[in-house]
């Protein structure tokens, strides 16, 4: 073993990989040795390549990565596609701050050809890091073979899908109030503006309106968007609410408003000053007539609008309760002017707002003005024109267009299941139609041709089509600036048809992907029909309302089925603290940092060992990813060279090269059936939880076995795998060893792909030669372990287990009382009732003896001997809520039980206390020892008791001053880089020996620290003088100090 496998650097080793990689182009062998197997087929949604991965990225990738490559492993063919979304806002806007684009008039000044190339040029900015960081943090997926929305083959599909719905009639042209991107000059989807509230202060305020009839009474409306006002068409109140008319003492005016709401008007209701005039209902206010706030379209809608209607829409909580309606704003004052003829869909609808969010003339006292800015205007001349009733602020979440602060205008088989039951669900039940349609310019253009007068509609679903109804030339790209120029002659004598100015939603793109990407159905017909709907897709929780919801909206109209049949939703990486991730803040460090200080590998099993696979929050943590070398890696690792080091060991002493034997004759070993059975529920389990998309339950059994075999079994076969039970015992210890490490490495290739291929590269080379002809050279051409059913042996894991539990219990009493492994102690004493467990306990006697280091083991059911008492307890919180004030009598009475008492509880499982009847589900039992004067310490758990004499004695004390001694040779040993192959003769000089121990315990032990050793330690006098000093180093034991020499002997 070279020098730096012991000084092992995981991420520099990982590198290695990745060019052992590329040199056998495994991901392509892989993928070419899976061909004409069962195919599962996948998505990949496409990210933006304008913006550089993050941790959200790397985790669904780690997921996506982890299933498929399990899928493969399985016997799968697994299609692997990488995909890039190349339309949108996100390109646009980068476009728009580079060339200050404020609007359309800038774009078309700049012509759209130049718009769109300038666009183009951007879309794949950071696609080489995207590539350099999927595959530096271990995914497998083809980059070469990738899809771009931008594609012309993509485009014409997503062509193809708008052309089915609109031969659906699911297609229409409609007046919508949608949220709209004043930056970007844009309607956006519901689930686009939901993606991006931000908390901001707004003004709030109550106006008042004049009746016409009753000039001096006010209704009173509240709002928080004052630059809507202008707008105004009407008041709303709830027609079943009761309201109240009255007079204010202090201001002498007459207010109408919902009592519940009389909070907007004064700090405390109870104490403010007003008379009471009159009570009505809501719907006895319809039709009441007021007096407008702004005339700008009162010539309009004189003697229709400026009246109160009637809606179950408004509410109590908040506000007056009479809601003031502007139908360009807002959808629901939109449907209820609608339903009240105040509008009509193709009729005026006054909309003073420009693309840009600024006032139009039509409101000449605000024009050129951004809406948000002129809230204070406004505001300002409603208290001149005495209207202005209550002026405050209010902090509130708004939703903001994405990636830009600036106001939007408000115009099958799901892990986890409660997401798909709940959130899915829910957003399902409410869905609204969706708008497709942007006014933008990078896109795909929506390929509707039209008659001025859209009377006549041609909706085109190939290039072909187009070709042939226009007599364009062969189209290659069909961008705005390529088709927007080409006309269609009209059937019904109107004319030429052009196209629509507006371009697809993006979303409606990536929702097309499942076709798109195999250009269907122009090409790959049958591949994409015997593949689809997709096996597996993951990605984020925010992407419920987003490509989940596209995808099956999609699908269901297409082909009336989900577009995927399982589907993993993984939660959000969040900064320790909390919060979002934040660049301009830096509060979480870089992936590649974290990469390339710890590995991919750590970062995939912290990621995915997390509650963020359950779909729940994570705050990222970079201790948390180097706690995973730390307490999995290492030791995982550790045991690997163990087991490295003992074959070089065998071979050296004697001779032999081991082979690992899959036929060997079943050990009789407790601890290799153990380990053995152990490795084999692994197996099942992850085959069944796998099968169930459940990565959150695999991942902590991976790691369980990984503790079991480097805590347990290699700690207890040291001396067996080092050779001291003999030749045999030595090589049926390492094929377990061996085989575990093999089962380990197949089963967590998926999962940590980098680690596992380092160590099966040092492992092969142990398999006997193959006649099959298969492609071994990489741990992911393997397929994942058969369950071997001969292993398993649930008597053998439960005698362990036994074990297990008496030697942490004892760990656990050492530990506390500061008692290290090494000082030896007299006696361990385990009391439980039943004889199996006697038996159990006493088959693994020796180990428990060694492990815990004490001399004599003691199984016995006999409490009374070592005078055993017994106490109950209770979970008050528990009881309390079953025995309410009952509960009461039993605190008191509970302390006053005898032990007798509670042991007849134990036997009978039942107890009467205060004359209440309990149970055993109702109290814990506690057995306990008590004696001031005794030297046992006790441990306990529901189960079993155990007593460890802690005295220290003299024998055994200088027996734990020779493991010290053992302990110091061994360090050096490995400070000095030496392997366990590496003869050397060891001297001491003393410089220090309190009560000569030092001295004493070298003759007193001298045959156990030859036995560990194997060459005695001697005095530094006996050196020869040709003896080459390797490593010198002074040491301290117990006040006893003296420098220890290592001596070249090879």
């Amino acid at each position: 073993m070279s020098q730096t496998e012991v000084q092992f650097n995981f991420p520099k080793e990982e590198e290695k990989i990745l060019e052992f990689w590329r040199e056998i182009d495994a991901f392509r062998t892989q993928h070419r040795l899976s061909e004409g197997k069962r195919s599962f087929s996948f998505y990949d949604g496409p990210p933006f390549a304008t913006g550089l991965p993050h941790y959200g990225h790397l985790l669904a990738g780690t997921i996506k990565d982890i299933v498929t490559r399990y899928a493969i492993l399985t016997g799968h063919y697994v299609e692997r596609r990488f995909g890039w979304d190349c339309h949108g806002l996100p390109v646009e806007h980068e476009i728009d701050k580079t060339f200050n684009i404020k609007g359309k008039d800038d774009v078309l000044a700049m012509g759209i050809d130049k718009y769109n190339s300038e666009c183009r040029s951007i879309v794949m900015r950071y696609s080489d890091a995207w590539r350099e960081t999927v595959e530096r943090i271990g995914r497998w997926i083809d980059f070469d073979n990738d899809y771009k929305t931008l594609n012309t083959t993509f485009m014409e599909s997503v062509w193809w899908v708008f052309s089915q719905l609109y031969k659906k009639d699911q297609v229409y042209r409609g007046v919508r109030i949608m949220p709209f991107s004043t930056a970007c000059t844009t309607p956006l989807s519901n689930f686009e503006a939901a993606q991006n509230y931000k908390d901001v202060n707004d003004p709030a305020i109550v106006v008042s309106f004049p009746l016409v009839n009753e000039p001096e009474t006010l209704l009173l409306a509240w709002t928080t968007t004052p630059w809507t006002l202008p707008s105004n068409l009407a008041l709303c109140a709830h027609p079943e609410y009761e309201y109240i008319k009255i007079k204010d003492t202090m201001s002498g005016r007459t207010y109408v408003l919902l009592e519940k709401c009389l909070n907007v008007l004064y700090k405390d209701p109870k104490k403010a000053k007003y008379t009471l005039v009159q009570r009505f209902f809501g719907k006895d206010m319809k039709g009441w007539e007021y007096i407008p706030l702004f005339d700008y379209f009162v010539s309009q809608f004189k003697g229709k609008g400026f009246i109160v209607l009637n809606d179950t829409y408004v509410t109590d909580d908040s506000g007056t309760g009479i809601v003031h309606q502007a139908p360009a704003f807002g959808e629901d004052d939109y449907r209820i002017c609608l339903e009240n003829k105040i509008i009509t869909e193709d009729g005026f609808l006054p909309c003073p707002v420009d693309e840009q969010g600024r006032f139009t003339q039509e409101v000449a006292d605000f024009a050129g003005i951004y809406v948000k800015e002129a809230d204070k205007n406004i505001q300002k001349t409603l208290k001149q024109r005495d209207r202005l009733i209550i002026q405050s602020q209010l902090k509130h979440s708004y939703p903001f267009c994405w990636r830009l602060v600036t106001l939007i205008q408000k115009i099958y088989y799901w892990v986890p299941e409660a997401i798909k039951e709940k959130r899915f669900v829910n957003w399902i039940t409410n869905a609204r139609d969706w708008n497709v349609s942007r006014n933008r310019y990078w896109g795909t253009p929506i390929p509707l041709w039209v008659s001025d007068d859209y009377e006549e509609i041609v909706c085109i679903g190939s290039l072909a089509e187009l070709e042939e109804l226009s007599g364009c030339d062969k189209l290659t790209d069909i961008h705005r600036d390529k088709v927007d120029q080409i006309t269609i002659p009209s059937k019904k004598g109107k004319g030429q048809l052009k196209r629509v100015e507006e371009v697809f939603d993006c979303w409606f793109e990536s929702g097309s992907m499942p076709y798109a990407q195999c250009h269907y159905p122009f090409e790959n017909k049958e591949k994409f029909e015997s593949s689809f709907p997709a096996d597996f897709i993951a990605e984020g929780l925010d992407q419920t309302r987003g490509w989940f919801y596209t995808l099956m909206v999609l699908s269901t109209h297409l082909f009336d089925k989900p577009a995927f049949k399982n589907l993993i939703v993984n939660g959000l990486v969040l900064a320790s603290d909390g919060k979002k991730m934040s660049k301009r803040l830096k509060n979480y460090p870089e992936p590649m940092f974290i990469i390339n200080a710890y590995g991919a590998d750590a970062l995939r099993l912290y990621l995915i060992n997390s509650p963020v696979v359950r779909a729940e929050p994570l705050r990222f943590k970079e201790e948390g990813v180097k706690e995973v070398i730390s307490k999995v890696f290492l030791p995982w690792y550790n045991a690997y060279r163990f087991f490295i080091s003992q074959v070089t060991l065998l071979q050296k002493e004697s001779g032999i090269e081991f082979l690992y034997n899959p036929l060997a004759k079943k050990s009789t070993n407790v601890m290799d059936k153990w380990i053995l059975a152990c490795s084999q529920s692994l197996i099942k389990f992850v085959r069944e939880e796998m099968k169930a998309y459940r990565l959150y339950t695999v991942v902590p059994r991976l790691l369980s076995l990984i503790e079991q075999l480097t805590n347990w079994y290699v700690r207890f076969n040291r001396k067996r795998l080092k050779g001291e039970n003999g030749l045999e015992d030595t090589i049926n210890a390492l094929n377990t060893l061996y085989e575990v490490l093999f089962t380990l490495c197949r089963s967590m290739a998926a999962f940590t792909p980098f680690l596992t291929e380092y160590m099966y590269q040092k492992l092969q080379k142990y398999i006997p030669p193959s006649n099959n002809n298969e492609d071994v050279r990489s741990v992911h051409f393997l397929s994942f372990p058969e369950v071997r059913e001969e292993y398993f042996d649930l008597e053998i894991e439960r005698i362990v287990s036994r074990m297990q539990a008496v030697i942490d219990m004892g760990r656990y009493i050492r530990e506390k009382k500061n008692i290290g492994l090494k000082t030896p102690l007299k006696e361990l004493i385990v009391i439980h009732s039943d004889s199996q467990y006697h038996s159990d306990i006493l088959s693994l006697k020796n180990y428990i003896i060694e492990e815990l280091n004490v001399k004599n083991l003691v199984v016995t059911s006999d409490e009374d001997k070592y005078s055993i008492k017994y106490r109950a307890e209770a979970d008050w919180k528990v009881l309390g809520q079953k025995l309410k004030k009952d509960a009461v009598k039993i605190k008191e009475a509970l302390p006053k039980l005898t032990s007798e008492q509670v042991k007849e509880f134990v036997q009978s499982g039942e107890i009467t206390i205060n004359g209440i009847k309990i149970f055993e589900e109702d109290l814990q039992v506690v057995r306990y020892f008590e004696d001031a004067n005794s030297h046992y310490e006790t441990n306990n758990n529901r189960d079993i008791l155990i007593l460890l004499d802690i005295q220290v004695y003299q024998d055994l004390q200088e027996e734990g001053y020779a493991r010290e001694i053992v302990n110091r040779v061994q360090r050096l040993r490995k400070k000095a880089g030496l392997q366990p192959i590496d003869p050397i003769l060891m001297y001491y000089k003393l410089t220090k020996d309190t009560e000569n121990q030092f001295e004493k315990v070298l003759k007193s032990q001298s045959d156990f620290i030859v036995k560990i050793l194997k060459r005695p330690l001697l005095p530094i006098s006996e050196k020869p003088e040709s003896g080459e000093i390797i490593i010198e180093e002074e040491q301290e034991i117990n006040e006893s100090t003296f420098i220890l020499f290592f001596i070249k002997d090879w």
